[in-house]
């Protein structure tokens, strides 16, 4: 299928190493951390697309964002989760892991382009307020076609080591260290795309915060401060969060780094990130919680009738 001699033609996936009351454990924690995660970014999806009042650019994003969350946590934590109840169990195909690790990274691109985009919201919202569906279309479009040579790169190598991966789903970083090829030039070219897509989307991001800090500088009250300062702290922590930990998993010369180390970055971008969204997002906003608290008492009257 890709044009090589590969020797694997599937994978098994370690998941998680300890005793069978440690994974149970594991299996708890992750599956309530997905439950949740699942829920919260729904509640967002639907209240924003239901009430009016929150048709607005801002809306608009973090609905999308919480649609890109639920697919991001989708395309791994299931399988993840299936290899905690029945270990051992846990094999993949070539194709079916190179999908997993196309669309999980597609999906990530996308997701820091949408990053960016939300750091100039206001400036977009004053110049072109009715092209919001075109701008997130883009986003979405250039995230999926900036990973297709990184992922049919990874695949054209030979991987005649082992079929084993170290990881609980196919991770790049553990698929590299299983090719027989010399991989040294693909991991700098990889290198290379992963600056330019991470640091690309963090520069409007500084440039709208250094400006944004600089004018709340100027406001003369502290309460006036305050307030600006809890419009964009929200966004400003999931910026932390989400740009931390990518730095951390894929801004690296050497892309085979321990296993242990990728499963804890990995387990941030997968299922942390995610789960932290709806909570980071909603629980300070006022109208949010007014809108759901409204939505709520409205299917409650339908109910009772």
């Amino acid at each position: 299928m890709w044009g090589n001699s590969s020797s694997a033609t599937e994978f098994f996936l370690l998941g998680f190493p300890g005793s069978q009351e440690i994974r149970h454990i594991l299996f708890a924690t992750f599956f309530f951390l997905y439950s949740v995660t699942i829920m919260g970014n729904t509640v967002i999806i639907v209240t924003a697309c239901v009430d009016k009042r929150l048709h607005s650019p801002m809306y608009f994003f973090l609905g999308h964002l919480s649609v890109l969350e639920i697919l991001i946590i989708s395309v791994a934590v299931p399988f993840m989760l299936w290899g905690l109840l029945l270990p051992k169990t846990q094999k993949i195909s070539l194709s079916a892991c190179a999908t997993q690790l196309y669309l999980y990274l597609s999906l990530g691109t996308s997701e820091l382009a949408l990053m960016g985009a939300m750091a100039v919201d206001r400036y977009v919202a004053v110049c072109n307020p009715l092209r919001y569906n075109i701008i997130m279309n883009s986003h979405t479009l250039f995230g999926f076609l900036f990973q297709i040579w990184p992922v049919y790169a990874t695949f054209q190598l030979t991987f005649c080591k082992s079929n084993v991966l170290d990881h609980f789903y196919c991770d790049r970083g553990q698929l590299l260290k299983l090719s027989c090829d010399d991989t040294v030039f693909t991991e700098f070219i990889l290198f290379l795309m992963a600056v330019f897509i991470i640091v690309g989307s963090l520069i409007p991001t500084i440039v709208s915060y250094t400006y944004i800090i600089s004018t709340i500088l100027k406001i003369p009250s502290a309460s006036g401060r305050r307030k600006s300062f809890s419009t964009c702290a929200s966004h400003f922590t999931y910026v932390v969060i989400g740009y931390g930990s990518c730095l951390f998993l894929y801004v690296k010369p050497k892309q085979t780094q321990a296993a242990e180390y990728n499963r804890v970055a990995s387990l941030l971008v997968l299922v942390v990130t995610p789960f932290l969204n709806p909570f980071i997002f909603t629980l300070r906003n006022g109208k949010f919680i007014q809108a759901f608290g409204d939505g709520m008492k409205r299917c409650y009257q339908l109910l009772k009738d």
